[in-house]
């Protein structure tokens, strides 16, 4: 839950009681290959909308051993970050200069989301994004 003294604007997303799972997901090469497909843009800036590209995502179907795995990964990612505290977000994902221990937590966890999908740690992106549709369109029975 937020403080009370935050006040969120429009273009702020919230996911209330999230776990680490979650945000290995979220922060997943498969999650961006949705978002990349999904999103709307403003510009070059992608406009992330909780109706049309968080809504429709499918999540994968977890055991305890995977959900246990990418939360791993995920704090690994977190622990990156913390490693170097004078960083900004856009200094840690500059691409070019992105802090390799980053990088490879980074791909620690798309390694860990890419099996709870059942894909390949090397799945070229439309591939990634097939895949995904294919899951919405089971989920939603082609509707």
């Amino acid at each position: 839950m937020l403080p009370p003294e935050v006040l969120p604007g429009d273009m702020l997303f919230v996911m209330e009681n999230a776990t680490l799972d979650d945000f290995g997901i979220i922060t997943s090469r498969v999650h961006m290959a949705w978002t990349r497909v999904t999103c709307g843009r403003l510009k070059s800036d992608y406009r992330y909308s909780a109706k049309v590209v968080y809504n429709s995502f499918v999540w994968p179907t977890m055991t305890d051993e995977m959900r246990k795995k990418i939360s791993a990964t995920a704090q690994g990612i977190l622990d990156a970050r913390a490693a170097h505290p004078d960083c900004t977000l856009a200094d840690l994902y500059d691409p070019l200069a992105m802090p390799p221990d980053l990088r490879a937590a980074h791909e620690a966890n798309d390694r860990a989301v890419f099996a709870a999908y059942g894909l390949a740690p090397d799945t070229p992106e439309p591939e990634i994004v097939a895949h995904l549709f294919k899951l919405y369109n089971e989920k939603t029975k082609g509707n």
